[in-house]
C-alpha cells in the first residue's frame, strides 16, 4: 500500500512512541519513508529498539510479562477524532486485538516488548490499576536512550524499519514548518 503524506506535525501527530497499526490483527511488518520537502530545521524521526527494551527488563520482570497477552485498539488514538459514525464503522472493520505483551521475531526467535501507548489499552486478565500500572512501566522502556537511534532527514532520505521489533517517534519540533514524506507500508502477519 502506497501512502503520500503531506506531512506537519501536530499535538496529535506522531509525537509519541508507537509500533504502526498494532490495534489491528496483523500489524504491519514495516515500513519505508522517504523525505520530499522539510522544514529549514526539525523533524527527526527517532526509533526505540524493543528487543533490547525487553532485554532491558530484570529477568523477574521478564518472567512475569512474557505469558501475558494485552487488548489493543484504534480507539484509544483515534476515537476522540472522528465521528460517532465513523468510529463505529472502524470499529466494525478493526475491532479490538488482543496481542502478546511479549511477542516473538518471527525471522530470528528474539522476544520483543510488544506494547505501545497510543494502541494498547489494557492487559488482558488483570485489574485495570494493576494493568495501567505495569503498561506504563514498560511503556518507558522505549523512552530509554540507550535503546534508541535518530534520523536527520534529508530530502531524499530513506529509512526502512522492521514495526515488528521497534517503536518510532517523529519529533514535533518543525513549528509551522512542512514535512512531506512518500511512505509504504508493508503487509504483515498476526504476532506470536
Amino acid at each position: 500500500m502506497r501512502q503520500v503524506l503531506k506531512h506537519v506535525l501536530s499535538p496529535y501527530g506522531e509525537d509519541f512512541w508507537h509500533s504502526d497499526v498494532s490495534w489491528r490483527a496483523e500489524p504491519s511488518f514495516g515500513s519505508i519513508l522517504r523525505a520530499k520537502q522539510l522544514p529549514p530545521v526539525g523533524g527527526d524521526t527517532l526509533w526505540a529498539d524493543m528487543e533490547a527494551a525487553f532485554h532491558g527488563l530484570s529477568p523477574e520482570l521478564q518472567n512475569a510479562v512474557r505469558p501475558l497477552r494485552a487488548i489493543h485498539d484504534f480507539d484509544k488514538a483515534f476515537g476522540a477524532g472522528v465521528t460517532a459514525d465513523r468510529k463505529a464503522a472502524m470499529a466494525q472493520k478493526y475491532p479490538p486485538v488482543e496481542h502478546p505483551v511479549v511477542r516473538t521475531h518471527p525471522d530470528t526467535g528474539a522476544p520483543i516488548l510488544y506494547v505501545n501507548e497510543p494502541f494498547t489499552s489494557r492487559i488482558v486478565g488483570m485489574d485495570i490499576r494493576e494493568s495501567d500500572a505495569l503498561l506504563n512501566l514498560l511503556y518507558r522502556q522505549a523512552s530509554k536512550p540507550e535503546y534508541q537511534c535518530r534520523l536527520s532527514w534529508r530530502p531524499g532520505t530513506v529509512a526502512l524499519w522492521d514495526n515488528r521489533s521497534t517503536q518510532h517517534y517523529a519529533c514535533n519540533d518543525i513549528g509551522d514548518g512542512t514535512r512531506i514524506m512518500e511512505r509504504v507500508t508493508i503487509v504483515g502477519d498476526r504476532p506470536y
